[in-house]
């Protein structure tokens, strides 16, 4: 009877996770008269392909630019004493800022470097427009810029006990063996921080695909990206035999979330053999 342990957490993926992605496929191929093909085919047009390029672009640079950012914050927090002040209140903060996002950041960015944010009108006021090529916080420039805010520090959370792996043995014995610091990183260090590092990576890709409170709180108009498409086909009118549309790009939108967490999953198994 072992098992009973286990229905509270098998009840929460079930009604939290299984279900609503069963609705969500199942969705996708209804029609008012029955199954249909006509919402999967429509991820065909062109405004629906540009927003799939859109969060591709926009989730591959910030997830690249946070893993590049955060790995560096990491290694510098990781030199450091593990039970410091300094560790304690980095990895705190960096707890805090990685939940730190929706409508209240959007805010905080728009109130900062916003149209008529503070920074922007001191930088006005002395003669420097940071609008003058258009307002780019609102476009996708700007959303990989906020996007950056909460991926750096998530990436420190995921990547730093990859680098507290790293032991110290090792570094001792490459340089018994008269290997440079340059042989150490590229022999060893980087080899097998390379398997956690991309698996980071693709956990913030992952991140930045499936997030929306933060676009939709800063782009009023227009679909760029996935998540905004759909909140559009959920609230606006729909293409008579289309009433499902929002279900396939949620289906579309599970099938590359899929595919990147199951190779996140494949590189963590390998970095797990040596963090033992």
């Amino acid at each position: 009877m072992s098992w009973l342990g286990a229905v509270p957490f098998l009840s929460y993926v079930f009604l939290f996770l299984l279900l609503p992605t069963g609705i969500v496929v199942f969705g996708a191929f209804a029609g008012t008269g029955g199954p249909t093909m006509a919402n999967v085919k429509a991820l065909g047009d062109g405004y629906v392909v540009d927003a799939f390029v859109h969060s591709f672009v926009l989730s591959a640079v910030s997830a690249l630019i946070g893993a590049v950012v955060g790995g560096l914050l990491a290694y510098a927090i990781a030199t450091g004493k593990k039970d410091g002040l300094l560790r304690r209140v980095s990895t705190s903060a960096c707890g805090v800022l990685a939940q730190f996002g929706g409508v209240t950041l959007a805010f905080a960015f728009i109130a900062t470097i916003g149209g008529e944010g503070f920074i922007t009108v001191w930088l006005r006021t002395h003669g420097l427009d940071i609008y003058a090529n258009g307002v780019w916080l609102y476009q996708l420039n700007g959303l990989t810029l906020v996007y950056t805010y909460f991926q750096i520090p998530l990436m420190v959370l995921v990547f730093l006990p990859a680098l507290d792996g790293i032991r110290p043995q090792w570094r001792e014995a490459a340089s018994s063996l008269g290997g440079s610091t340059w042989e150490y990183w590229r022999h060893v260090a980087i080899p097998l921080l390379t398997p956690a590092f991309l698996g980071a990576t693709l956990l913030l890709f992952a991140n930045a695909f499936s997030a929306y409170a933060t676009a939709a709180a800063l782009i009023n108009q227009g679909g760029i990206i996935v998540p905004l498409q759909i909140s559009t086909a959920l609230s606006s009118e729909v293409i008579l035999g289309r009433e499902n549309f929002g279900k396939a790009l949620a289906l579309g939108m599970i099938v590359v979330v899929t595919v990147v967490m199951s190779l996140y999953a494949l590189l963590q198994r390998r970095a797990a053999r040596w963090l033992k």
